[in-house]
């Protein structure tokens, strides 16, 4: 990772021009020298407006269902994220009749709001650095001591805290990579229902064609609304008589737009990225785990694509399967292609030879630093056959088809039914899940899946039964799938499963697959645990190192799926020669849409042809361009997760959602180039004029009341 800007305060009065600034910062310590830089660039609020005061902005942003961000826009508790991260909502209330992903939806009333099973919206309610706590605690215990004593810890907290309010829960987290330790407050909301989205044509505008580029017209947005207990305003289980949540604050919706140069800054839940990592990560990262996700993917999303094309109702099944998949297949080969075209491994291997350097010149070891290069290396080099199994492991096997999923859930141990006191009549069954899935897909996906592990992978790494699908099959996955789809009861509705009757238990064929299959994870795993806490005792040392090293800087640690403020500007980046310019107007989807009879993902219903040819977009034009502006980009350091994150302006309004970032960074989650990474963002303009125009949600409108 490059140093940072930061070195001293007295430096942080910088030039105007636009400029990334990295870093994904923990608000409850935020540096004085980030804020003093924020100012800099325009941020026009106090340092207390960001975290831990009743109107802060970080009361208002939102983990969405654990895997995206969000923000509360409304006094009644509406939330804004990405369509991508409703795609899976928007999908389970879809059918062949009403198919809202193909239609769009608007609740034109409180009544017909949809709930959603098993989503949530989680508020940060408080963060505390608890590093010496902990320490004192995992000193001198192995790894799996460790983990425990972490979860001992995390439960003894939320108890204590649910004394005082048991709507809360605590969760303690490392953080750079282990050398510390947080302790963060949450307050989760779980009937949380869907009230808009635009057709899938629009909200996922451009699909995998533009996945990852720029330019972008996407106009990626969903709406849904928080509801809570009558008598407390606070969380509760779904029931139909709670009602639309009422928070203390919400973010002011603007419609003044941006400039070039603007400040921005995105507040939100960036997944997982790893800055830190060596070089021989790196490599491996690569190597191993981007390059086996490409090599099967390829193989998965051809599959149902074949079946979705030919089959609406198979579109509706696999369409949110395919687009979680598609999105981080696509992620793999832009990552790998940036990491050879920047020359990453080897400037991440010249950084590590100055921290050599460093480490030689102290003249005192500090156990802490004293990172084993050497070590490091030899180590990732005896992991990777076995990490390359894992990775084909997880990729073939692991929740790919039904079959796969159940056989192995079978394995693993399911809940049981019938009469306790008589184990051989206990069962399990499947709950019939037959709409979600179509059977004739699952059965090739199964038998290719296998036959690609055979494959790639040494038979070292083979489950068991792939002998027998030489020795009876003629090595024909195909023949053996056939087999297994017609002699098992995995797939059957009603099917009892009698666990603890061993020799009933075994007779069906999924039986014996989902073993072997948990058998050959469980073998190379095993093998891998102790290696892999090494190398990750080793990664450790090496943060340390650099942070050590660099003590006169402010560092940020790795993402983690916790709240995270990042900061910049809105501009553009040159790609050799040429602009990439700052936003894009309406004009540039129109264009697209003429290209749709081309290029599948730019079709779109005709009403959006007029909608974005018109020739007066009232107040959602933009004033300085007289366009109507549809995205935009800013040089914020998002990643996975930031998906939906609200964008702010100097005054702490929201200007957009983040959706996404530019192809030519996509190695970010290991490096940051200053120079190339971009953060799209939806224009909130383009959110409002589609809500307004096409949905003709005038009810949401006024609830908003953007100005």
């Amino acid at each position: 990772m490059k140093k940072s800007t930061l070195l001293l305060a007295g430096l942080l009065a910088m030039s105007t021009a636009s400029k990334a600034d990295e870093g994904m910062w923990t608000l409850f310590n935020l540096p004085q020298a980030v804020y003093t830089q924020m100012v800099d660039y325009g941020f026009a609020l106090p340092s207390t407006s960001l975290y831990n005061s009743p109107n802060a902005i970080s009361n208002y942003v939102v983990n969405f269902s654990g895997f995206c961000s969000g923000v509360v826009v409304s006094p009644d508790g509406l939330v804004f994220t990405n369509h991508h991260c409703g795609f899976g909502a928007i999908n389970a209330h879809s059918t062949v009749e009403h198919d809202y992903m193909r239609d769009g939806f608007y609740a034109k009333s409180f009544s017909e709001e949809l709930p959603n099973e098993n989503m949530f919206v989680s508020f940060m309610r408080k963060q505390e650095d608890i590093t010496p706590r902990v320490n004192a605690m995992i000193a001198n215990k192995s790894h799996e001591e460790q983990e425990k004593i972490l979860d001992e810890l995390t439960n003894a907290m939320t108890d204590s805290i649910k004394k005082i309010d048991k709507t809360l829960h605590i969760e303690v987290q490392p953080f750079y990579e282990g050398n510390k330790y947080y302790a963060t407050t949450y307050q989760d909301f779980t009937d949380l229902r869907l009230v808009f989205t635009v057709p899938k044509s629009m909200g996922k505008f451009g699909g995998d064609t533009d996945n990852w580029m720029w330019p972008r017209q996407t106009c990626d947005f969903s709406v849904f609304r928080i509801y809570a207990d009558p008598k407390t305003n606070g969380p509760a289980a779904y029931s139909k008589d709670n009602v639309p949540y009422h928070p203390e604050h919400w973010a002011p919706v603007s419609l003044e737009g941006y400039k070039e140069k603007d400040f921005a800054m995105t507040i939100g839940y960036p997944g997982s990225t790893r800055r830190y990592l060596s070089s021989y990560g790196i490599q491996q990262r690569r190597d191993i785990e981007n390059a086996s996700r490409v090599q099967t993917r390829d193989i998965k999303l051809a599959l149902m694509k074949k079946y979705m094309d030919a089959d609406q109702k198979v579109r509706i099944q696999y369409e949110d399967k395919y687009a979680s998949s598609a999105n981080y297949w696509k992620n793999s080969i832009g990552m790998n292609k940036c990491i050879d075209s920047i020359g990453l491994i080897r400037q991440k291997a010249e950084y590590e030879a100055k921290i050599q350097k460093w480490l030689n010149e102290q003249t005192v070891k500090n156990p802490a630093t004293n990172v084993d290069f050497a070590k490091l290396e030899s180590l990732y080099k005896k992991s990777r056959p076995m990490m390359n199994a894992m990775s084909y492991w997880r990729e073939s096997f692991w929740k790919t088809s039904e079959f796969f999923t159940r056989a192995t859930r079978l394995v693993l141990g399911m809940p049981l039914k019938g009469d306790a006191a008589n184990p051989k009549k206990q069962y399990c069954e499947f709950a019939d899940n037959s709409d979600s899935w179509n059977y004739t897909l699952d059965k090739e996906m199964t038998a290719a899946m296998m036959k690609n592990f055979a494959q790639q992978m040494p038979e070292e790494y083979h489950p068991e039964f792939f002998k027998t699908v030489k020795a009876k099959f003629g090595g024909d996955f195909y023949k053996y799938t056939e087999w297994l789809y017609k002699n098992s009861n995995v797939l059957k509705k009603g099917a009892k499963f009698y666990v603890n009757d061993k020799k009933k238990f075994m007779k069906d064929p999924a039986v014996q697959v989902g073993g072997e299959i948990m058998a050959i994870a469980s073998v190379v795993g095993e093998k891998l645990r102790t290696i892999t806490e090494d190398i990750q005792a080793e990664e450790k040392k090496l943060c340390e190192a650099k942070v050590q090293m660099e003590m006169d800087m402010p560092h940020y640690s790795d993402a983690n799926f916790t709240m995270r403020l990042s900061y910049g500007q809105v501009g553009g980046y040159m790609l050799g020669s040429v602009n990439s310019g700052y936003y894009t107007a309406a004009e540039s989807i129109v264009e697209k849409f003429k290209k749709a009879d081309k290029i599948a993902d730019y079709k779109a219903e005709p009403i959006m042809m007029d909608l974005l040819s018109a020739k007066d977009f009232g107040r959602y034009t933009d004033k300085t361009s007289n366009k109507m502006q549809l995205c935009f980009l800013t040089n914020n350091d998002i990643t996975g997760g930031n998906s939906g994150s609200p964008m702010f302006n100097g005054k702490g309004q929201l200007i957009g959602l983040a959706f996404d970032g530019n192809w030519d960074s996509l190695s970010s989650d290991i490096n940051f180039d200053r120079k190339l990474a971009r953060c799209i963002g939806v224009d909130i303009r383009f959110v409002l004029y589609m809500m307004d125009k096409w949905g003709h949600a005038d009810r949401l409108i006024k609830e908003i009341n953007p100005q």
